[in-house]
């Protein structure tokens, strides 16, 4: 399991708990005691803390993008483990610009199949994916998923290539 996979994992365990209690506890606070207690050697320990911040700091605009995107699912019917991971894709999708967008409806989905129900996998998919196809559809492009250009040198022109001598030089004696 890669390091940010288990940071999406904690802080999704950490979202279940902060939900279970109705946001009353410190977000926070929740996924550094449970990172502390699970997995205290992680490397991604900023980018779960960074999640956690930004999912909280733009819940209402998460959970009504969710909403508009499940339409017959109101927020409180669907599941708290697919709420929550919906949270996470939701946020990575709109608001990270580092995670490209693939990445972030990819991990959701496996996360939703780990530890959602059935067909949560399938659910998560949709969901992300109407979200994906709106942000396409309006001309939004994240930066991580612009294609990557590398700057490629002109060829030299004719002038510039040098010809190899026709006698190699000879040695220097010191």
């Amino acid at each position: 399991m890669s390091n940010r996979h288990l940071a999406r994992a904690i802080v999704l365990q950490s979202l279940y708990e902060w939900d279970f209690h109705d946001g009353s506890q410190d977000a926070h606070a929740v996924v550094l005691r449970n990172i502390e207690e699970f997995a205290e050697k992680i490397d991604e320990k900023v980018f779960a803390e960074k999640l956690i911040r930004g999912i909280i700091e733009h819940r209402d605009t998460i959970d009504q993008t969710i909403t508009t995107f499940a339409p017959d699912w109101p927020l409180a019917k669907i599941t708290i483990v697919d709420r929550n991971v919906l949270r996470i894709g939701t946020y990575e999708l709109l608001f990270d610009e580092e995670i490209p967008s693939k990445v972030a409806i990819n991990e959701a989905i496996e996360l939703a199949k780990t530890f959602g129900g059935e067909s949560s996998g399938k659910f998560v998919n949709g969901v992300l994916g109407a979200v994906f196809r709106d942000m396409v559809a309006r001309g939004i492009q994240k930066t991580a998923d612009k294609p990557k250009t590398t700057p490629i040198d002109p060829p030299p022109s004719d002038s510039a290539i040098e010809t190899a001598p026709t006698t190699p030089n000879p040695p220097t004696t010191v």
